[in-house]
């Protein structure tokens, strides 16, 4: 595999080598903008006890804790698509089986990315960014990233969703009690780069959103879509699979009921987390 210079944490070292040493068959979680690699905490319980190791590596200068991230914004900035990608890359080269991979959000686009490169022995990209060659817009996907693009100079900041917001583009599935108690307690400020970056995909043919959906190596992939999703909707998930359905290997989607683009960490994440421990199970090599 290629060398990467992408510079891993010391728990993301930590992670890698219990996952090399533990024999068992490793799962990579990616996370999208505005959350942190703990949002998959959960998802790695349930994952590890049908006996697999999992890593969740997080974007390049992520904080520990969402306390750390508020009170640092700057941290964030300047995160883009490529970049975040590389550190993931890296961090999966170092192991010494090929991983599984879901990603959620921004996360499921660079998940599409690790597999369009060989990286991954099966994926499952949830509530996918577009990438370049993916069409639909939804008005609700502007929206929702309004108010990040909205201003131009946030392509080199970090911008924090306020409650109307983070209710809009991830909670709008929720009561209200809950999408103020996960507002309260997961959201942290997200670089404005990706989003010009999946902004401009279309018009910039030397994009870093670019996915290689024709890899005879990317593996069996399963995109999920939340049914209430407005920040990636069915639109987007939907356009993805048909472009990802031209690769050799097998390419499922799936709609989940109900849900918003908080699917995987507010209340019903195991419904989500079930359905993808399924796909992942069929396709499972020890």
């Amino acid at each position: 595999m290629t060398a990467r210079t992408a510079q891993l944490t010391t728990r993301e070292t930590e992670e890698i080598e219990r996952a090399n040493a533990s024999g068992r068959p490793p799962v990579v979680f990616v996370h999208g903008l505005w959350l942190l690699a703990s949002s998959w905490d959960p998802w790695r319980e349930l994952f590890e006890a049908h006996g697999y190791t999992t890593l969740a590596p997080g974007w390049p200068d992520d904080p520990p804790t969402v306390e750390e991230g508020r009170a640092r914004p700057e941290l964030f900035a300047g995160k883009s698509v490529g970049a975040v990608t590389d550190h993931y890359a890296t961090a999966i080269e170092q192991l010494k089986r090929k991983p599984a991979v879901i990603g959620h959000s921004f996360g499921g686009l660079i998940t599409q990315k690790l597999a369009g490169q060989g990286l991954a022995s099966v994926s499952v990209p949830i509530d996918p960014g577009p990438f370049r060659g993916v069409l639909p817009l939804p008005r609700s996907a502007l929206r929702a990233a309004w108010p990040v693009i909205g201003n131009p100079a946030n392509r080199k900041r970090s911008v924090m969703l306020s409650y109307e917001q983070f209710r809009f583009a991830f909670v709008n599935a929720v009561d209200e009690n809950e999408a103020k108690r996960l507002y309260d307690t997961c959201p942290v400020p997200g670089s404005g780069i990706p989003l010009f970056q999946a902004a401009l995909a279309n018009l910039n043919p030397t994009t870093e959103t670019k996915v290689d959906t024709r890899n005879a190596n990317r593996g069996p992939m399963k995109l999920i879509s939340g049914q209430h999703d407005n920040t990636a909707p069915w639109a987007i998930a939907n356009a993805s699979y048909k472009k990802q359905r031209r690769n050799p290997n097998p390419t499922e989607i799936e709609e989940i009921p109900g849900r918003g683009h908080s699917l995987v960490f507010d209340s019903g994440w195991e419904d989500v987390a079930q359905v993808t421990l399924a796909f992942i199970e069929s396709h499972r090599e020890d």
